[in-house]
C-alpha cells in the first residue's frame, strides 16, 4: 500500500503528514490533534534504593532495592535530581527553570506561574547574547505556550547547564589567578 504525504492548512497550523486515523478518516487534522490521537508509549523508569520523584504532585519513594516503574498512560513524572527546591532558585537561569517545573508538576495552576515565567525568561534573554542560549530560551517559551511543559523544562535545563558551565569557566579563571 502506498500512502501520499498532502497537505492543508487546518486553522493556523500547516499539515504536512497524515496518521493512520486521518487515512481512514480521509481528514487531516493538527499535528498535535494527531499526537493527541496516538497511543503513548509506556515510560520505564528505573530507580536507584531509596531514589525519591514526583508523581503527579506525590513525592514517592522507592524502596531499598533497585525498582523498576512503569507508567502506562500519560503523568508529571519528574526526578529528584530535576526538582528545584525554592530556596534553590538563586540564578536567572533557575527564576526560568522554577515556574516551567511548576507549570509542569501542576498543569491546573499553569496560568497563576505563567507572568512570572515570562517576566524571568525576558530578565534573561535581555542578558545574554548567546545564539545558541536564546534559541533555547524560545524553544522553552514555545513549549509553555503549546503547553508542553517537558519539553519546555528541558530547555529551561538546558539554560540552568549554561549558566553552570559559565560559573565553573569563572571560578576557573579565578583559581588560575591565584599563585599558591
Amino acid at each position: 500500500m502506498v500512502f501520499s504525504i498532502r497537505q492543508a492548512v487546518v486553522g493556523q497550523d500547516t499539515v504536512n503528514h497524515v496518521c493512520l486515523g486521518c487515512l481512514r478518516s480521509g481528514f487531516l487534522t493538527s499535528p498535535r490533534a494527531c499526537q493527541e490521537a496516538l497511543p503513548q508509549m509506556p515510560l520505564k523508569l528505573s530507580l536507584k534504593p531509596g531514589e525519591k520523584f514526583v508523581l503527579n504532585g506525590a513525592v514517592v519513594q522507592n524502596g531499598d532495592r533497585r525498582g523498576v516503574l512503569i507508567l502506562q498512560n500519560k503523568a508529571s513524572v519528574l526526578r529528584e535530581k530535576d526538582i528545584l527546591q525554592p530556596e534553590d532558585v538563586n540564578t536567572p537561569a533557575r527564576r526560568v527553570y522554577f515556574p516551567v517545573m511548576m507549570m509542569y508538576l501542576d498543569e491546573a495552576s499553569a496560568a497563576k506561574v505563567y507572568d512570572e515565567f515570562a517576566l524571568r525568561l525576558g530578565e534573561f534573554m535581555s542578558a545574554s547574547r548567546n545564539p545558541e542560549v536564546l534559541a533555547d530560551c524560545v524553544a522553552a517559551s514555545r513549549h509553555v505556550m503549546a503547553r508542553e511543559y517537558y519539553k519546555a523544562l528541558m530547555a529551561a535545563r538546558k539554560l540552568v547547564e549554561y549558566e553552570e558551565g559559565l560559573a565553573n569557566v569563572a571560578a576557573g579563571v579565578q583559581d588560575s589567578g591565584h599563585t599558591g
